[in-house]
């Protein structure tokens, strides 16, 4: 059961690849999730369609339509690298790109529900003693779906630990740079005889997913008490 160190290096790139895509497509959610569950505004549907979509498509398509938009010769990918010398495609960037955006509509869905189970008369209180957006938002919405946001969180950075076809068509396999867990899997099974080492990595993978579980319940809990449920 001991990992060799390139075994060591793809659980470690896997969990640095999962947390960054967890930590920026948290953002993301959460700033959609309020306008979608707070606002009504024309295209409403088709921007939430538009946003589940990752749910629907095979991950290989997510992986190419961001290999088409973020590579080389891709309209933003040529933008970023002639901007600010940023290149996405076949890097590590890119393997939390192409994770964090299959597991968005996950937490999109989670902080979403959460926001909106926060009862709005509440944020009418405050405005009527002078809160503003922000100070509502922060006071009241924010703390009281915490425990949907860690719901969220969890969630994400579970599918982006475990993704492997957006990541492998946008991001590649490298070795030390892109090869994530399943990945790794992957890569062993092409090889006579690797049958042990991708054994090794799929309990690995399962000790993750089911440590991030315990953890997620632990700061469920934690949650809870804070919103006071």
């Amino acid at each position: 059961m001991l990992l060799t160190p390139e075994e060591g290096q793809a659980l470690l790139l896997s969990l640095r690849i999962a947390g960054w895509a967890t930590f920026w497509g948290m953002i993301a959610a959460t700033a959609f999730a309020w306008l979608l569950a707070r606002h009504r505004f024309p295209g409403r549907v088709l921007l939430d369609a538009l946003l589940h979509a990752p749910l629907i498509l095979p991950p290989v398509v997510i992986g190419f339509v961001l290999l088409m938009l973020f590579g080389a010769q891709g309209p933003i990918g040529q933008w970023l690298n002639a901007t600010w010398g940023v290149r996405l495609a076949f890097t590590p960037a890119g393997a939390a790109l192409a994770a964090g955006v299959s597991a968005f509509p996950l937490m999109l869905r989670a902080v979403r529900q959460a926001i909106e189970a926060v009862d709005p008369r509440l944020e009418e209180a405050a405005r009527s003693l002078g809160a503003g957006p922000w100070d509502r938002a922060v006071t009241i919405v924010l703390p009281l779906a915490l425990p949907g946001l860690i719901a969220g969180g969890v969630i994400g950075f579970a599918a982006a630990l475990g993704e492997f076809g957006a990541v492998i068509t946008f991001a590649a396999n490298i070795p030390g740079e892109t090869q994530t867990l399943p990945l790794a899997i992957y890569s062993a099974l092409q090889v006579p005889g690797g049958e042990g080492a991708a054994l090794r990595l799929s309990l690995l993978s399962f000790a993750a997913a089911l440590g991030g579980l315990l953890l997620s319940e632990l700061l469920l809990r934690h949650g809870r008490r804070r919103a006071g449920r």
